[in-house]
């Protein structure tokens, strides 16, 4: 008799909209249903792995994650994600569902269409995209676009780029999704909920559900069991990458294949134990500020306290919490990734934290 397919959800949006968050809150209440996560970073400490591990859920235990961090899944299906999906369906005791938490920068399209491969279609379907947008960044502007007012900037200087390559990632996770989660709500008031709404609409010609959050609570019953079945939906789905390329081919012309993440650059800066993180945290903020710092995650040592402090921040606003005690044996200090475009000047982001602490 044929197993029933396993369902899976992906969960994608860029950086710092509050995917783990919300991940996290999901295994807490997810009534007894095992889960299975597979995570995907930008950078090579994994912190949102470790988040996830730390959060106790019987339900998903350290054996349950299974951690991608040689690079954006969208550009490593078949070396990472394929092994990773077969390693998890070759187990014994199955999940009950699987959760796909993508790098903040990734293409949500290439992964879902992976779901077609022979051996993967036969025994799992993606039951649906989840999109997590953080609210509080798109009122802000961060990934509008007066597509008039580039018009007519365009016509006075020749060199102006046509686009912005974070809109077009924001745009694409946004064509990708079944479910979109404006994260963030409480950030804002009825006004700024209304423009990010409008914003996300006039983004994408695909009208997918939205849901507002705050501080990425989310039911469990409204995150699993979409029964979407995205995968038979994928030419509905197209990225501009694959416009682009379907144009360029009509045309006759070459095209790139490969999806370039060069404009982004990813470091890790260690510290050691911070006795006073509450000063630490306000100058952060100025730190951020002063060098355009996309995201900065990790943890944190505090003498006198037993257990890490996680720190996650988004442009200037940064949440801290303290997660877990540190483990026997475990190497104590302090480890944060930073995320930036290309030409953040990283030697003095680093020294900027190094004597902010």
């Amino acid at each position: 008799m044929m197993k029933e397919k396993i369902p899976a959800t992906v969960i994608t949006g860029f950086l710092g909209a509050g995917k783990t968050t919300m991940i996290r809150n999901m295994l807490m209440n997810a009534n007894g249903r095992k889960i299975a996560l597979i995570i995907n970073e930008f950078g090579d400490l994994g912190v949102d792995g470790e988040v996830l591990k730390g959060c106790g859920a019987e339900n998903c235990t350290e054996d349950d994650i299974v951690e991608l961090n040689n690079g954006c899944i969208c550009c490593t299906v078949a070396d990472d994600f394929i092994p990773a999906m077969t390693k998890l369906l070759e187990r014994e005791n199955r999940p009950d569902h699987i959760v796909i938490e993508t790098s903040g920068l990734a293409l949500p399209q290439p992964l879902v269409a992976a779901f077609n491969w022979p051996d993967i279609k036969t025994q799992v379907t993606v039951d649906g995209v989840v999109t997590v947008v953080d609210s509080a960044a798109v009122a802000a502007g961060r990934f509008a676009d007066d597509h008039d007012k580039v018009d007519a900037l365009r016509v006075q200087d020749d060199n102006l780029d046509h686009e912005s390559p974070l809109e077009e990632l924001f745009e694409d996770q946004l064509t990708a999704a079944d479910l979109i989660i404006l994260n963030k709500a409480d950030l804002l008031d009825a006004a700024g909920l209304a423009l990010v709404r409008e914003t996300v609409t006039n983004s994408i010609s695909r009208k997918p559900k939205m849901v507002e959050a705050r501080g990425g609570e989310v039911p469990a019953a409204v995150l699993l069991g979409i029964g979407a079945g995205s995968e038979d939906d994928i030419v509905n789905r197209k990225s501009h990458h694959e416009l682009e390329h379907e144009a360029l081919h009509a045309s006759g012309e070459e095209h790139d294949h490969h999806h370039d993440h060069d404009e982004f650059e990813s470091f890790v800066v260690e510290l050691g134990a911070l006795a006073d993180p509450a000063a630490f945290l306000e100058k952060l903020k100025g730190v951020i500020d002063a060098h355009d710092v996309l995201r900065l995650k990790g943890f944190v040592e505090v003498p006198g306290k037993a257990m890490r402090l996680v720190i996650q921040a988004v442009g200037s606003r940064i949440e801290h919490y303290f997660d877990r005690p540190w483990k026997p044996g475990e190497t104590r200090g302090s480890r944060l990734v930073v995320i930036g475009l290309h030409e953040i000047d990283e030697e003095a982001v680093r020294a900027a934290i190094a004597a902010a602490a």
